[in-house]
């Protein structure tokens, strides 16, 4: 692919991405190469509202780790490999494969079963579905981007001169429609900016970040809920790809072969084992899902298991909160006020759970000077410039 002139300035461009830039990188076709340039856009608006602030992180600082972790599920790259890895070393999965492989006994040569473990294996994986889950966060990604970062890249372009101005554009009323949080938000940012006092600054950003995250959350609903369940397994398209691999001959063979199995009254116990394979394959495939979502990769390869509670400590500006409408927003999300017990989320699915640990990780993190830091090498930005799939780790 050419580089266009799009490309150029909403990747490499001088100054804080346009409206027009969050536009086209919202219109790209290719869900994988918008979810990098994605991650990449709110990095630059990241910075660009760090640099009006003081330096502090604010919710596009955050955003970018939560977009480029949500990258390596729409590429399905680290679920699969968990899951080819869960079912080798689980005993029931072990157990269900086993089975299998001695019910297709008559059916399927010896020296096939002896090695059908690793085939088997990619046919579980490819039954999965990891790619519905894939999808959903792919479309929790979009949505959220192509209204927030929107509305950051509109905030950074207007709202020095005209902040009122700026928010009556915004939907009143609750989310997911409506748009209040986003417009005390930024109201909130717009304050920051010409704040003297270090701590009024820093719970400004913090009251700011924590209604923009509800406002995000409450959107993101369904396709949490959807990328959490995504994993189904059909016995049927399990049977089918197992048979495909395992039974020996071309396309006439195969089908008569299968015909076998199932005139022949052989298909029962074939038809059981799978069943079973497939009911051990979809509960690890729900794990690997949910146990990637809920991780989240911060710079310098630190992983946050987000089903632990946070190890990290609040910063002294914001140890102890005064800022009234601050505190009342954390007596709804924080039922743990001022400590870091209970944070870990049981159930991501579950909003209040959720938003539970993102209040303490925003408030723990707002002055972590590395999450400023590009989420990609100059490298592979100059490759997405350039319309091409960055190559290393992404």
């Amino acid at each position: 692919m050419t580089r266009t002139s799009g490309d150029v300035q909403a990747l490499d461009g001088g100054g804080p991405p346009s409206v027009a830039d969050v536009d086209e990188i919202a219109a790209h076709p290719d869900p994988v190469v918008r979810n990098l340039r994605i991650t990449h856009c709110y990095h630059r608006l990241s910075r660009a509202l760090a640099d009006r602030t003081g330096g502090s992180a604010n919710w596009c600082t955050f955003a970018v780790w939560a977009s480029k972790q949500v990258g390596q599920t729409i590429r399905q790259e680290d679920p699969a490999r968990v899951l080819d890895r869960m079912l080798t070393s689980s005993p029931e999965a072990t157990a269900a494969v086993d089975l299998l492989l001695h019910s297709l006994r008559r059916a399927v040569p010896r020296q096939v079963l002896e090695h059908a473990d690793r085939s088997v294996r990619r046919a579980v994986v490819a039954a999965a579905r990891l790619d519905v889950a894939g999808e959903a966060s792919a479309r929790g990604n979009l949505k959220v981007f192509e209204e927030i970062a929107r509305e950051f890249a509109r905030f950074l372009a207007e709202a020095a001169d005209d902040v009122d101005g700026f928010g009556a554009a915004l939907r009143p009323g609750e989310p997911p429609e409506g748009q209040r949080y986003l417009r005390q938000a930024f109201t909130r940012y717009h304050r920051a900016m010409s704040a003297v006092d270090p701590k009024e600054r820093a719970e400004l950003l913090l009251l700011a970040n924590l209604e923009i995250g509800l406002h995000e959350q409450t959107r993101l609903q369904p396709e949490i809920t959807a990328a959490l369940q995504a994993p189904l397994i059909d016995p049927r398209d399990l049977e089918r790809r197992l048979l495909d691999l395992l039974l020996p001959g071309n396309r006439v063979v195969k089908w008569l072969r299968r015909v076998l199995l199932t005139v022949l009254g052989r298909r029962t116990p074939v038809r059981l084992a799978v069943e079973r394979l497939a009911d051990q394959a979809r509960a690890l495939a729900r794990r690997v899902v949910t146990e990637h979502l809920m991780t989240m990769a911060l710079p310098g390869g630190e992983l946050l298991d987000l089903s632990e509670d946070l190890s990290a400590e609040f910063p002294p500006l914001l140890a102890h909160l005064t800022d009234p409408e601050l505190l009342a927003l954390l007596d709804t999300v924080d039922p743990t006020s001022d400590s870091l017990l209970d944070t870990a989320a049981r159930d991501w699915s579950d909003l209040p759970d959720r938003m539970h640990y993102i209040a303490d990780l925003f408030r723990c993190h707002a002055y972590r000077a590395d999450l400023l830091d590009p989420p990609f090498t100059p490298e592979q930005v100059a490759d997405l410039t350039s319309g091409r799939l960055p190559t290393g780790r992404l």
